[in-house]
């Protein structure tokens, strides 16, 4: 399936827009409609001290929120007519109070793209939690890091595979990126399912797809298996990261940590997800 409906998501401020611009590239590459959303709650302050400040106090605050919304959906136009996108794009103010949350929203679209979510305090009720969407929405997420540039698409992918079901629904999800690449090399790591196997395999199945696929298997050598993942992208210069997500309870990695986490936390290259 081909990716023709692409929504961004707000992630940060207008000095982080990462995301967007490489929505915008795929959009323009696919020749997709490109929907842009803020969904958005009560600001933290507001509802903090609601109790305790008088009503004028709080209406500036609604005031000044609803200006910082108007200035996202202005980037988001402004980016798009630059790029001569305005005929297949538009924006939504997803308020809450509708009853439709982000995940659901998602859910009618084919790639969801967004940057890193901001750790703003200021900006916590309506920075976009791609880890929640990937988890959340049955679609598979692009997370663009923070200041991430580049003149064009990538041209090499790293698939990070384990042989579980989340890895195997990232590669079904991406199937269409991966038959336009240069390049794809498949990476396992220590003990993880091979990727090769008699009669078939990971690899095997991407070949019969026509792409140019490899594979590497490394030993994790004191690195957590995110730092691997990371340090392979970077040593065979894949400019792509594909990965499932959440193999484990998210609980579970938010408490001990995980791979999901780390890499979304330290990457340098865009990484797409999947559950």
């Amino acid at each position: 399936m081909g990716i023709k409906n692409i929504l961004c998501d707000y992630s940060g401020n207008a000095n982080r827009g990462s995301g967007l611009r490489h929505g915008l590239k795929l959009a323009e590459h696919h020749d997709a409609w490109l929907t842009g959303v803020l969904r958005h709650g009560r600001p933290v302050l507001e509802k903090r001290f609601e109790l305790q400040v008088p009503d004028d106090v709080l209406e500036k605050l609604r005031q000044s929120d609803a200006a910082r919304i108007r200035a996202v959906k202005d980037r988001f136009d402004d980016l798009v007519l630059e790029k001569g996108r305005s005929q297949k794009s538009e924006f939504i103010d997803l308020d809450p109070r509708d009853g439709l949350a982000l995940s659901e929203f998602a859910r009618s679209f084919d790639l969801v793209v967004t940057g890193n979510h901001s750790e703003d305090l200021s900006e916590e009720h309506m920075t976009a939690h791609p880890d929640l969407i990937a988890l959340r929405s049955g679609r598979p997420v692009l997370v663009v890091p923070n200041g991430y540039e580049a003149p064009g698409l990538a041209e090499h992918a790293l698939v990070a595979w384990d042989g579980k079901r989340s890895a195997a629904r990232a590669v079904g999800d991406a199937m269409s990126i991966l038959e336009e690449k240069a390049k794809v090399t498949v990476l396992t790591i220590g003990r993880s399912a091979p990727a090769t196997v008699p009669g078939g395999g990971i690899v095997t199945a991407l070949q019969r797809h026509g792409i140019n696929a490899g594979h590497l298997h490394r030993h994790r050598e004191g690195k957590t298996v995110a730092e691997t993942i990371e340090s392979v992208a970077d040593e065979i210069d894949a400019r792509l990261i594909i990965m499932g997500a959440y193999e484990h309870s998210k609980f579970a990695q938010d408490i001990f940590g995980g791979v999901t986490n780390e890499v979304l936390k330290t990457a340098r290259v865009p990484v797409f997800l999947a559950h």
